[in-house]
């Protein structure tokens, strides 16, 4: 079988086979749209097995994915949707990446809460009162599902009438992603808790098959599309990141993340992100192995 390169992404390769696709993760990590030139050990065989875990758990509720195979270490074969350019998405089409991702937010945590702080989003956006002052870490009244751009350089957040109009959905299908979303978490949430661990937040993305069947695809409650926190740590009020989140508040502490989203804002260059310390590269290979674990049930040995 012919094994063609597709898409060599940030973190994640992906090979035509035909009517199916390989996906292979590396050890590569990127952070606001931007690859860290630093590798971090057994990144990519932990989110891959850690996806085959939660493909698997879809399967036995009756949801509808692309994954077909494990192949180990660091590998998966998935059934294949075409990737088409929203302009180019035609009412009643089938088999096509649907080109928005689903946020699903259960804490007032990452982004959500620095446009809080700015004002940007308001307490009531979120089901609180209005004007209560939230706190960084509580739990937010009502899981909080937010929808963004799947295939432009940079994610854009859109509202419902966009993201109809983008993904060439119906209104009950938009209703029947935020549904499968919401049954997903909860399962995460039902797995994970009694492992030590709270699920913060995480994407999802979706396809149509042939028959134009909505079906869950890429991966999704791994520490690259979710935010885990420490449970014990988090009872004691402190907030320990068991994701990539981990990374991205060091790039926040370093000022990185300021001056890129400064910089985007402005329409002048992007700096380049700068590789990570040898320490944060070690931490964060832990928190994968770690995560893993808790994920799963399982100890982690790898399969290389």
């Amino acid at each position: 079988m012919e094994r063609k390169p597709l898409r060599m992404g940030s973190v994640k390769e992906v090979y035509d086979l035909g009517r199916e696709l390989e996906f292979r993760f590396t050890d590569r990590i990127s952070v606001f749209d931007k690859v860290i030139p630093s590798l971090i050990p057994h990144k990519g065989e932990t989110l891959c097995r850690e996806g085959v875990h939660w493909f698997s758990r879809a399967e036995k509720m009756g949801i509808a994915t692309h994954f077909k195979t494990f192949l180990p270490p660091n590998g998966m074969l998935v059934k294949k949707a075409d990737v088409i350019q929203p302009e180019k998405i035609r009412p009643g089409s089938g088999n096509y990446l649907i080109p928005l991702e689903v946020i699903c937010r259960w804490y007032a945590a990452g982004s959500i809460f620095d446009r809080l702080e700015a004002g940007k989003v308001k307490p009531q956006d979120l089901g609180f009162p209005r004007g209560r002052r939230v706190e960084y870490g509580e739990p937010l009244p009502e899981p909080y599902i937010e929808v963004s751009t799947k295939l432009e350089r940079v994610d854009r957040l859109l509202d419902r009438a966009e993201a109809l109009k983008i993904s060439q959905i119906s209104p009950q299908e938009y209703d029947q992603i935020q549904e499968t979303v919401l049954k997903i978490d909860q399962d995460i949430r039902r797995e994970v808790e009694p492992r030590g661990l709270i699920h913060v937040d995480g994407k999802k993305e979706f396809a149509f098959d042939q028959g134009r069947n909505l079906m869950v695809v890429d991966v999704y409650g791994t520490a690259d599309e979710d935010r885990f926190w420490d449970r014990a740590k988090y009872e004691e009020g402190e907030f320990v990141d068991l994701s990539k989140e981990y990374v991205r508040q060091h790039y926040r502490r370093t000022g990185y993340k300021d001056r890129l989203y400064g910089a985007r804002e402005s329409n002048e260059p992007e700096p380049d992100i700068p590789p990570l310390p040898g320490d944060v590269i070690s931490q964060t290979s832990e928190i994968y192995i770690r995560l893993f674990e808790m994920i799963t049930g399982e100890k982690f040995e790898s399969s290389a």
